[in-house]
């Protein structure tokens, strides 16, 4: 252990020296974009970064097995895990991003706040019984428990890291401009001290340190975002009428701020975006991988409805942070980029939230919300590369690789290996893609999920005729086209890659690229008369047994 402590010691000193020197080197009171309120954030994101170290030195003195690495011993409660999940979801997307929407285009920003929330009932109906009962460390080990390891581990494991990295491109670009915006640092050097802190959070700290890391930033989330909305209800007599009224009043829209069609302009937009949110959430491997933390099928369906109390919660606050913005920080000039006009904000199309939080608390409130919210987005990030790196060394390196025979010590090592990989990856991709809103990319996120995971676990846990060949060759076509289809579209081909058109006219592919998958799946799984196809439906039985009852192999045989 003593190589892993004096690493975590530099790492923890490391990060808040950087942190430091940024908020105090950024500049004096009135820098251009951004409040004088520096040493307020600066100490306080100093606290948070000193805080969470402090729980992942715990947290790695503690972590003794893979399963305490991947899943934290399996020892979190179900309150717990429902604010850890409740952490994993409120994202920059959420906090940031949906407020964003609201800001600038008034209701339309809703649809994705429903939704998001609109897929828990899913999950909790659908997945997290199930999938507690199968699995151990991901998702590939419910997808593959009666079909061929590897070719659907494989499958598995490369859409996974396709989701955990559209993923974090959005939560990169948020923690890039927030903290631009406050310091001063360039989003460049920003985006890679975010990058830094979230590989040492799971490389020491795996599972554990990530769910605690998680619960205090959903605590922290829910109470600043209640403040902020308390605040601007005040300033209207709780009324929503008034509020209502002044938002129409100021913004440049004026009352088409209230009727749809801004964002969503077609039908098939509108139907593949609803899809794309609400089935979108239960292919999310990070979110997936929360119900094997807990002791049993019980505590994993406990989890889902707290999770879905908090988050519906806060969903609820951001369309009064996004309406209480139009009203507060629209108005101000102090906020506003005057180049540019309009309601657009200094700093960045996502702050909206940061600077309503100056608006009605002051300097002090904001060097809190921006802390939170760059907790928001180091929890979700540590999640995502947690998840992601065990999809390379569970179900790559131990079950495809080294089939099943890796030791426990070698598998974690890949695994750390992995999350420093990831973070570096996810900070180039975080370059890249500077410009975009955080709730669109993670939209795009969503999508693929929609596509390629969830047709693929569904089937495998309900359906007795699906094969090994009809799992991959499904699961193959909802990724490619869902990414293909991404990348092609408005949002990356014109407006990251600066083509003049799209190829694809849509921006949201999973009304075609998720029922092409199911189809998929169910098509070769008919066609596929194999020796081994036969086996698989036989086997399907025995799962059946283990997903309503949680037997392992023994229970089952004396079943």
């Amino acid at each position: 252990m003593r190589p892993i402590r004096i690493s975590l010691a530099a790492a923890t000193a490391a990060g808040t020296v950087l942190l430091s020197s940024a908020a105090f080197a950024a500049g004096g009171p009135g820098a251009a974009g951004r409040p004088a309120a520096d040493w307020h954030a600066g100490i306080m994101f100093v606290l948070f970064v000193a805080l969470t170290l402090a729980i992942t030195w715990w947290a790695a003195k503690h972590n003794r097995s893979a399963r305490d690495f991947y899943v934290a011993g399996g020892g979190i409660t179900a309150l717990q895990n429902g604010l850890a999940i409740a952490g994993d979801y409120m994202s920059a997307a959420s906090f940031l991003g949906i407020s964003a929407l609201v800001y600038t285009s008034g209701f339309d920003g809703l649809i994705w706040s429903v939704g998001w929330l609109v897929g828990w009932p899913i999950i909790l109906f659908l997945i997290a019984e199930r999938l507690r009962n199968l699995g151990r460390y991901t998702f590939a080990d419910v997808c593959s428990f009666r079909l061929a390891q590897g070719p659907v581990r494989v499958f598995a494991a490369i859409a996974a890291l396709i989701v955990v990295l559209f993923y974090l491109i959005g939560q990169m670009v948020g923690a890039g401009q927030l903290i631009r915006l406050l310091f001063g640092l360039d989003y460049v050097y920003a985006v890679i001290a975010v990058g830094a802190l979230m590989m040492v959070y799971v490389t020491f700290g795996g599972m554990k340190a990530t769910t605690w890391v998680q619960i205090i930033k959903a605590c922290l989330l829910l109470g600043g975002a209640t403040f902020i909305a308390v605040g601007v209800m005040a300033r209207f007599g709780f009324s929503f009428d008034a509020l209502f009224a002044r938002a129409v009043a100021v913004h440049p829209l004026h009352r088409a701020i209230m009727a749809p069609g801004k964002l969503v302009t077609s039908p098939v937009d509108a139907i593949s975006l609803g899809l794309t949110l609400m089935f979108g959430t239960a292919g999310l491997p990070h979110i997936l991988m929360r119900f094997f933390t807990v002791p049993s099928a019980k505590a994993a369906r406990k989890s889902v409805f707290y999770a879905t109390s908090f988050i519906g919660y806060f969903y609820t606050l951001t369309f009064i942070i996004g309406f209480g913005a139009i009203t507060l920080v629209a108005t101000n000039p102090e906020y506003l980029d005057a180049a540019r006009g309009g309601i657009a904000l200094k700093g960045g199309g996502n702050m909206p939230a940061v600077w309503l939080a100056h608006a009605v608390g002051g300097d002090l409130f904001l060097g809190f919300i921006s802390a939170v919210a760059f907790a928001t987005i180091l929890a979700v990030v540590s999640g995502l590369t947690l998840a992601g790196a065990s999809a390379i060394s569970h179900d790559l390196y131990a079950n495809v690789i080294a089939r099943g025979r890796a030791a426990e010590c070698d598998e974690v090592l890949v695994s750390k290996v992995a999350a420093i990989a990831l973070g570096m990856v996810a900070v180039l991709l975080g370059i890249v893609f500077e410009k975009q809103n955080v709730a669109f990319i993670v939209a795009l996120t969503f999508s693929v999920a929609a596509s390629a995971t969830f047709p693929v676990l569904v089937m495998a846990m309900f359906w007795r005729g699906l094969t090994t060949r009809g799992a991959v060759i499904g699961g193959y076509i909802g990724l490619i086209g869902s990414v293909g289809a991404v990348v092609l579209s408005k949002v990356v081909w014109v407006q990251s890659f600066h083509f003049t058109e799209p190829v694809f006219p849509y921006v949201y592919p999973t009304l075609f690229t998720m029922p092409a998958a199911f189809f998929g799946c169910w098509l070769f799984s008919v066609l596929d008369s194999s020796p081994r196809a036969e086996t698989e439906r036989e086997a399907y039985d025995a799962q059946a047994v283990r997903s309503e009852t949680g037997l392992g192999a023994e229970g089952i045989a004396a079943h």
